[in-house]
């Protein structure tokens, strides 16, 4: 992978928002670049190549890896994307819903990373990008399982980097704040709603949406995935974004007892 070729990047959940975006930058900066969608999606005319993949599903995974090869004969770039949104008490969710949300934010990358990394080490060179989000670094009242997905996802990728690199493969992690994207199409509701949490849920979920509407464009957050793949040495933390490189600041300098007592205000908690 250089500049004048960087090769061949598979970006999951390409069909929209952030995915779309990177696939696009991607593209566009010269990998050869396939995407992922859970259903089929139409025929683009942007040069990236869309294909169909559960991450849930091993068979799924596999079958889109042997295309990939089949097709290209190597992959230097996976980035996972894929993933789903919860807001909700963390009690109103079941056990079997916070299973499925982390089959798809922590199993999918899971399932997909082991999937290409065979092929990687073999070339003796790659490069995997998880999609993180400031809420993988903070609290999130209301966000619980979500966050807990993307805390999950910081240190699988952090301890996975040190142990490929004998292999020449480095593992990056990009932190979002909010971004404008289809927001309700990612969102699921807990299934199990409690009446006592009914009124601040919705002011957060109200609260969510105007910030993601207001949020940086996704355009933004695939320049630093390319920032991240291009990287002679990769930061293993690249938040995305002015709001994001500050969460990331405040959450590291400032006392933990005065970060807890700005959050609890901005969700509209007691203080």
């Amino acid at each position: 992978m250089n500049k004048t070729n960087p090769g061949v990047a598979l970006v999951t959940g390409a069909s929209s928002g952030i995915g779309y975006a990177t696939a696009k930058a991607l593209q566009k900066a010269g990998f050869r670049v396939f995407g992922t969608s859970r259903r089929a999606a139409a025929e683009r005319s942007d040069g990236v190549t869309m294909l169909i993949c559960d991450v849930t599903d091993d068979a799924s995974v596999a079958k889109l890896v042997d295309d990939v090869l089949a097709e290209a004969g190597r992959i230097d770039l996976l980035v996972n994307n894929a993933g789903i949104g919860l807001v909700g008490g963390a009690e109103e969710s079941s056990t079997a819903q916070a299973q499925a949300l982390f089959d798809v934010n922590v199993f999918g990358v899971l399932r997909v990373t082991n999937a290409v990394l065979p092929t990687m080490r073999r070339q003796a060179q790659g490069r995997i990008i998880n999609m993180s989000s400031i809420l993988g670094l903070i609290p999130s009242p209301y966000n619980a399982i979500y966050s807990a997905s993307k805390h999950a996802i910081e240190g699988y990728s952090e301890s996975l980097d040190h142990e490929l690199r004998t292999w020449g493969i480095r593992v990056a992690l990009v932190e979002p704040a909010y971004t404008n994207t289809a927001f309700e199409e990612n969102k699921t509701k807990p299934d199990q709603p409690l009446s006592i949490y009914e009124s601040v849920r919705s002011r957060t979920e109200t609260f969510m949406m105007k910030s993601v509407k207001e949020g940086d464009a996704p355009e933004l957050v695939a320049e630093t995935v390319l920032k991240a793949a291009r990287a002679a040495v990769p930061n293993r933390r690249n938040p995305a974004g002015k709001l994001a490189r500050r969460v990331r600041m405040l959450r590291r300098f400032v006392p933990e007892t005065a970060f807890d007592k700005s959050l609890r205000k901005q969700a509209g908690l007691p203080v």
